[in-house]
């Protein structure tokens, strides 16, 4: 996996920011999540809510994502960009359709990811239809901002709607938020 190269950015009620931590966060250390002193990342931010990053806890949590991604790909979340920058390095992806809700975030990211094997369109990802006898070989749902387990009702949702769609699917942190974390 490989952070992000945005410049800083904003657009309504979104920025794209680089940030690096001065000061350990040791909550987030014990539970995995801490980011290294010193290093710069990049986040998407929703006013004063980090809505993603390229931290090394990001990138562990779409690994598997950008691991299965291969032919035909639904990623239901752009962020950053991450994942899509990530599978798009892969000969294997034949096209990506990214699904965001905000209009602000496709128009600040999706530049900066040109590639003529994506698509983006600005939806809700709950009601988002696909191209009538679309099969996607990995769907990957990203369009939470808190590890939680109030997510875990539309993650069902979402699975359940792609189940005979996808050959593999995931959700961002689906375990986490089943063990309560």
């Amino acid at each position: 996996m490989e952070k992000v190269t945005l410049p800083e950015m904003s657009k309504g009620l979104w920025r794209v920011e680089h940030f690096k931590v001065d000061l350990p966060d040791f909550h987030s250390m014990l539970r995995g999540r801490g980011v290294p002193l010193g290093e710069e990342f990049t986040r998407l931010m929703r006013g004063n809510t980090v809505v993603m990053s390229d931290t090394p806890a990001e990138m562990r949590d779409h690994r598997n994502a950008v691991r299965m991604a291969k032919g035909s790909c639904l990623l239901n979340g752009l962020g950053i960009g991450m994942v899509l920058k990530n599978i798009l390095a892969k000969p294997e992806v034949s096209d990506v359709i990214v699904v965001d809700l905000s209009q602000d975030v496709i128009d600040m990211v999706s530049p900066h990811y040109n590639d003529p094997r994506t698509t983006f369109v600005c939806a809700d990802a709950m009601e988002f239809t696909p191209p009538k006898g679309k099969r996607f070989q990995m769907v990957w749902h990203d369009i939470w901002d808190y590890i939680c387990s109030d997510n875990l009702p539309q993650m069902e949702k979402l699975h359940r709607k792609y189940g005979r769609r996808s050959d593999w699917q995931g959700s961002w942190c689906k375990e986490e938020c089943k063990r309560g974390i």
